[in-house]
């Protein structure tokens, strides 16, 4: 596996979107995107070193000098996890599957760069696993054991663990407990059921009270010990709230987040001092890329977690408190004109998982004016567009699209493209696009986790 060169340790440009950036001028910066990877036969996705140098430090300035731990599921490249893990601020990572956090956490084999793992030392796995031959594997492994942490919401999930070896026969396994963080509209509950639910499905565990008593069985438990509680706000870190042309709906999911921030503070809060009267805890982690500036400021956290706004994929456009840089993107060949105005690139239905709208498709982002046909949208062997943009569209030409969601693109391609400035600064946001090589995604890897 080829490392990127190290990110640089000072912020390579200004905060928000600098008018000096590159992708900041749509009608240069595709262009030159495309100059670039011209030897290239698309499909294929870029991973624009400048941009990512950009968001990774402007995660730092939003997380306000709390610590954040990469969410790989939204990164999905080993090359791009230990380069951004060796930038200060950011530790550990929240994994996506017991079997990947084994993976990160395994040393590195010299003899076999592609088997061996990343040797990351604190991997908390995000979400309950059932997966037996991975427990297996870390209650029979003494470091990995004392590496990676696997949470729990139900004392069942401790029992998988106790099925697979009992409590004196195996490694001590590390918890953490999930909080849930979704907020229920007060008032509204009773009449609406899940239609006052606002985020997500996750924990059983909502109340401080019910944290604690689910704390003290695992405390008690033989064979495990808890290290940390997690609690992941959706609705505040995942949901868009300054959508254009769409300012009314904005304005309810800011008054909605707002609202969630105020009761979780105060509900996290509560639970994890009731928690920590039970257990040690070694850190409390919440948030995503959409809420660094609230979650960090939440005294009861001691970590924030986030990976998507590394990509910066066009699902977090829509945010009002910050802008992603486009740092991965995505090309295809057209390969007809079926009719005039019309040209059709080959492929090109990489949506994103979540409820099925418009905004899990991938956004054409070059040539400028250009939009789905509406029977079709992004199909899996053929995506015409019509528009202005697509009118001088021939086969052999190209266009660029974002994807969604930030390392679902990984399970599309083998590798990212790496594009950067030449010489000695590759991050430079200043400097021309120019491929410097490439690094394999999991999928390049051959590792598929979920």
């Amino acid at each position: 596996m080829s490392p990127l060169p190290p990110l640089p340790t000072g912020a390579p440009t200004t905060v928000g979107r600098p008018a000096s950036a590159p992708w900041a001028t749509p009608a240069s910066y595709w262009p030159a995107l495309t100059a670039a990877t011209s030897a290239l036969d698309p499909p294929y996705a870029t991973l624009d070193l400048r941009a990512l140098a950009h968001n990774a430090h402007d995660m730092l300035r939003r997380a306000d000098g709390m610590p954040i731990r990469v969410a790989s599921k939204s990164v999905r490249t080993r090359a791009v996890l230990d380069a951004v893990l060796a930038l200060d601020g950011y530790a550990g990572i929240l994994a996506y599957t017991l079997p990947e956090a084994l993976w990160l956490a395994s040393e590195p084999d010299p003899a076999d760069p592609a088997g061996g793992g990343s040797g990351v030392t604190d991997v908390v796995v995000g979400y309950p696993t059932a997966d037996r031959g991975a427990l297996r594997r870390l209650v029979s492994d003494r470091e990995l054991a004392s590496r990676v942490t696997i949470m729990v919401d139900d004392v069942a999930q401790l029992d998988l663990v106790d099925a697979v070896a009992r409590p004196g026969e195996r490694e001590e396994v590390r918890v953490c407990l999930e909080l849930d963080a979704s907020y229920d509209l007060p008032g509204l509950s009773a009449l609406a059921g899940a239609a006052a639910h606002v985020g997500v499905f996750r924990s059983p565990v909502h109340s401080p009270e019910r944290a604690q008593a689910l704390a003290r069985l695992v405390a008690e438990r033989p064979g495990f010990r808890l290290v940390g509680v997690m609690a992941y706000e959706a609705q505040i870190a995942g949901l868009a709230n300054a959508t254009p042309g769409r300012a009314a709906r904005s304005a309810v999911v800011r008054r909605l987040q707002a609202l969630s921030g105020s009761e979780l503070l105060a509900r996290r809060g509560a639970a994890v001092a009731a928690v920590r009267q039970v257990a040690d805890l070694e850190f409390v982690n919440g948030g995503g890329t959409g809420s660094l500036e609230t979650t960090s400021a939440d005294p009861a956290v001691t970590e924030v977690a986030a990976g998507s706004g590394l990509f910066g994929p066009h699902l977090f456009d829509n945010y009002a408190q910050f802008t992603p840089a486009p740092a991965v993107a995505f090309a295809l060949s057209v390969v007809r004109n079926p009719a005039p105005g019309v040209a059709t690139l080959l492929g090109g239905g990489w949506v994103a998982s979540g409820p099925p709208a418009a905004d899990r498709l991938p956004r054409v982002v070059w040539p400028e004016g250009t939009r789905y046909v509406g029977n079709e949208a992004a199909g899996e062997v053929q995506t015409p567009l019509r528009g202005p943009g697509a009118a001088d569209l021939r086969p052999g030409d190209r266009a660029w699209l974002r994807h969604t969601k930030a390392g679902e693109i990984a399970e599309h391609v083998d590798e990212l493209v790496v594009v950067g400035s030449p010489g000695d600064h590759p991050y430079d946001p200043e400097g021309p696009a120019t491929v410097l090589g490439s690094v394999p995604t999991y999928r390049g890897e051959r590792k598929v986790f979920l």
